[in-house]
């Protein structure tokens, strides 16, 4: 059948699976979003209230369902503004598929309206761009994307097709999607016998789980593992669900903002097995003494991440739930009781702590953990309130945290919840934020509302860039250049003039009514909850610093008291 490149676009699309797309119309993509308007029943669009925020519903869409995230946008600006979307999926290997429309063939290269290189531009940021400048290379192409954003290690990838193509007519033959297989062609058997091994002999054994759990499915294989040999299980903010944060064996996050059990447990383990982490500076602080009294067993599907950070002892490269499944079949029962006793009374020695005599973020992040009962997706922004959920919210199951964890994107949050909730109505979805990253995407309050569907929005508001502050409190001696908020912003009233619902809580006893009202609403709701500006997310690891140097408050009240 004849049709035109708008049309064969949609096409592609229907062929993929896909039923929702997130995007902003602009000129030169006018001839998609008019297929789109003749496809409206099969395909839903959401329009956002700029394209940052429909690249990261595209991204939280797709972390939350384990779909490919489908964002578009038009020529020039619409482009780049996906350009900070796409560059946080890339560093959370998140499968999306970013569709931007160029001008005609022959403008490109003229300084033409709206013109740029958004291929190009992007190249360092994506699995792989294209541009599309003949009908002929189109279905092949948008098929190519498809594929190479949920193979192998997830990412995005940019398709730019000119506006000609859009509008040129072509015959059209529908595939079928090709098969993704799981990557098993380079797990050597001798790495995982060398891995058996290891495990084997290891007396004090720990588990360290990064987003690659997620991603892989692996979770009951994780489960499995641990349980098997008794080990200590902590994971990294992108490793968050791959191994439930109620079970016995979990110590909690690793690294900076990580638990004392998490980071002390790793440098005394005689055995490291990391699966799926790329070893983030964020995780190790000094890589030299990271781990240093243990062996390093890395399972990842990308060897490019093998000895990139951390130098390992043995490696397995490979679908990781294949290779747990091999390791489990290999792997007899281990018992640790010394070991896991220690690490017990760890727990119970350094637990969790915060001040429970007025509002903070913890309190507030428990009790949504109690409503919720853990059954929650949570999307976060990036700062204290970040650290927090990760701390406070126990995340029992893959896909239910959205965060951007490397590029560590201010504004994600929001978007992300509304990707989420459009492809997983059926659950109750939460953004937590800070007021400065609220100020960055706000806006997108108004797509929430649009959307019809409920979604709560959390600002812990204290006024201030809370990590940054922190940071200049402990290492800058209080100079608080550019992080007050000293300003007449209203959450409450802002929220309301977009349509939805907004409750601000000042008080402890104002949190559990507020969280269940929103719970209960059928629309958006904001709550602005006001904290105080010097409250600092405890355990720490300052940066660069060993992981066993992590403190917290105690910590430095003891050491005032030395001096």
């Amino acid at each position: 059948m004849q049709l035109t490149g708008a049309e064969i676009i949609v096409e592609c699309l229907k062929e993929q699976g896909v039923d929702t797309v997130f995007g902003y119309p602009g000129g030169a993509i006018l001839n998609v979003y008019d297929a789109l308007y003749e496809y409206r029943d099969e395909i839903n669009h959401v329009l956002t209230s700029h394209e940052q925020g429909a690249s990261h519903a595209a991204d939280g869409y797709a972390r939350a369902t384990g779909k490919v995230g489908v964002c578009l946008a038009t020529s020039g600006p619409g482009a780049t503004n996906l350009v900070t979307g796409i560059a946080t999926a890339y560093m959370d290997s998140v499968p999306m598929v970013a569709i931007t429309a160029n001008v005609g063939k022959p403008l490109l290269g003229r300084d033409s309206f709206q013109e740029v290189d958004i291929a190009g531009i992007v190249m360092p940021i994506t699995k792989h761009s294209y541009i599309v400048k003949d009908i002929e290379n189109l279905a092949d192409t948008i098929r190519k994307a498809f594929y190479i954003a949920k193979s192998g290690r997830p990412g995005p990838v940019l398709v730019d097709v000119t506006k000609d193509v859009t509008g040129s007519k072509i015959e059209y033959s529908p595939r079928h999607p090709a098969t993704v297989y799981r990557e098993t062609s380079e797990i050597r058997k001798e790495d995982v016998e060398t891995a058996v091994k290891m495990i084997k002999e290891a007396e004090r054994p720990f588990i360290f789980v990064g987003g690659g759990g997620v991603i892989s499915g692996a979770s009951q294989e994780i489960a499995a593992l641990a349980h098997k040999i008794q080990a200590p299980v902590c994971d990294s903010l992108m490793g968050k669900g791959a191994f439930s944060g109620e079970d016995e064996l979990y110590t909690g996050m690793l690294g900076m903002h990580g638990t004392k059990t998490a980071n002390l447990g790793v440098t005394k383990s005689d055995l490291l097995i990391v699966l799926g982490a790329r070893f983030s500076d964020r995780v190790t602080g000094n890589t030299k003494s990271f781990a240093r009294n243990a062996k390093i067993i890395q399972i990842d599907v990308d060897a490019a991440e093998i000895n990139k950070n951390v130098m390992v002892d043995t490696s397995i490269v490979g679908d990781m739930k294949e290779i747990l499944r091999r390791l489990l079949e290999a792997i007899p029962e281990k018992q640790h009781p010394e070991w896991t006793a220690e690490i017990q009374d760890m727990k119970a020695k350094y637990p969790l702590r915060y001040d429970k005599t007025q509002l903070t973020g913890p309190y507030v992040i428990e009790k949504l953990y109690e409503l919720t009962k853990g059954d929650a997706i949570i999307s976060t922004d990036v700062g204290q309130h970040q650290m927090w959920t990760a701390q406070y919210y126990k995340f029992k199951e893959p896909r239910t945290l959205l965060t951007s964890g490397g590029l560590g994107t201010m504004g994600y949050g929001l978007g992300a919840a509304i990707g989420a909730k459009m492809g997983r109505p059926d659950k109750t979805v939460v953004n937590i934020a800070g007021d400065g990253c609220f100020r960055m995407n706000m806006n997108e309050i108004a797509t929430a509302v649009r959307c019809g569907r409920q979604l709560i929005q959390i600002v812990l508001n204290n006024h201030v860039l809370g990590m940054v502050r922190q940071w200049q409190s402990l290492f800058y001696d209080h100079r608080y250049s550019h992080t007050i908020l000293n300003d007449a912003v209203d959450f409450v009233k802002i929220s309301e003039g977009m349509g939805a619902k907004a409750i601000r809580v000042t008080k402890m006893e104002e949190v559990e009514p507020a969280l269940k009202e929103a719970l209960a609403s059928s629309g958006p709701v904001v709550l602005d909850c006001w904290i105080d500006q010097d409250l600092s997310v405890f355990p720490m690891v300052p940066a660069g610093a060993n992981i066993d140097d992590v403190f917290d408050e105690e910590d430095m009240k003891k050491n005032e008291q030395s001096v």
